[in-house]
């Protein structure tokens, strides 16, 4: 799990959230009384389409820099949560992106308040969603996105912006009002909501993030906890596994069963291998299969050859 998780960190474009999980008791060592103890996963997504879902049993900064630091230079895409803004403030190397989507909501939950100005911001948010959705109809990278983002989305974020501005310059806006809310959100975050701008591996949202780490908050309805801090980060360590398997098409069973038996075999120097970007490319059009496969059960016996 180290040699995939190095990898995901030589990323010049990576994605980052958190979330919720109860692992391990309150009170006494030992005790089995009590409260479940809250944690977190902290899962990154890599540009080369790779997840590592990192554990700590606290939400603080302190597990972003201990995650990060001397290995990680680039861009960080995040919600806004201001422990990453804090963090890439203090870190040569490394710029923040934040996402559209979780901006987007403060405008949602203002519509009860102010329905038609709420609404209309929403409609600006989603001209850049309709770009989005062209450079991807056309295939667009590289360059190429960066120039269609630039003659098309540059000019409908700056508007949006200031029409946001002109939104608190026109008062009559409490600063309880969720529309103020909304639009203090968006305005202190404007530099990292602009980078994917100029970058075109950037992303405008961390929703390529989200939807693979869903299998935890998922998953917490069927099995609740973890027992133990440690059942938790192996649990973060067989996610990631599979995880990237869907990300690249792999039947996970099939490659937990041909890692598990390879394992014992390979080499300890070339175990990037066995990671599942690798597996893919080596081994997945001839893996090792269980001796409870169907392709076993069925296999006709070889003939015994006559002894005279």
């Amino acid at each position: 799990m180290d040699t995939q998780t190095d990898n995901v960190l030589r990323s010049r474009v990576l994605a980052m959230d958190e979330t919720p999980i109860k692992a391990g008791h309150q009170g006494r060592a030992g005790s089995q009384k009590g409260k479940m103890k809250s944690g977190w996963f902290w899962p990154l997504y890599g540009d080369a389409d790779e997840m590592v879902f990192t554990y700590s049993n606290s939400r603080g900064r302190g597990h972003i820099e201990q995650v990060l630091t001397e290995q990680f230079t680039g861009t960080l895409i995040s919600d806004g949560y201001a422990a990453y803004a804090r963090y890439t403030a203090a870190q040569e190397g490394v710029t923040h992106a934040q996402c559209w989507v979780h901006a987007r909501r403060y405008f949602i939950d203002a519509r009860k308040e102010h329905p038609e100005k709420a609404t209309e911001a929403l409609q600006r948010i989603a001209r850049l969603y309709h770009h989005e959705g062209t450079i991807r109809a056309e295939q667009f990278s590289g360059e190429k996105k960066r120039q269609y983002r630039l003659a098309h989305s540059k000019p409908a974020v700056h508007a949006f912006f200031q029409w946001c501005r002109d939104q608190l310059e026109q008062g009559g806006l409490l600063p309880s009002d969720a529309l103020t809310k909304a639009v203090n959100y968006v305005i202190n975050r404007e530099a990292s909501l602009t980078v994917f701008l100029e970058d075109p591996d950037v992303q405008p949202d961390t929703n390529h993030l989200e939807r693979a780490l869903r299998p935890i908050p998922m998953g917490k309805k069927k099995w609740m906890f973890c027992w133990t801090e440690l059942g938790a980060e192996h649990l973060g360590i067989i996610q990631s596994l599979i995880s990237t398997c869907k990300l690249h098409e792999i039947n996970p069973y099939t490659y937990l069963v041909d890692v598990l038996q390879r394992i014992s075999q390979h080499p300890a120097r070339e175990v990037a291998d066995l990671t599942p970007r690798l597996w893919k490319e080596r081994f997945a059009a001839n893996p090792l299969r269980s001796l409870i496969d169907p392709r076993h059960l069925h296999r006709q016996p070889e003939p015994v050859a006559d002894a005279h």
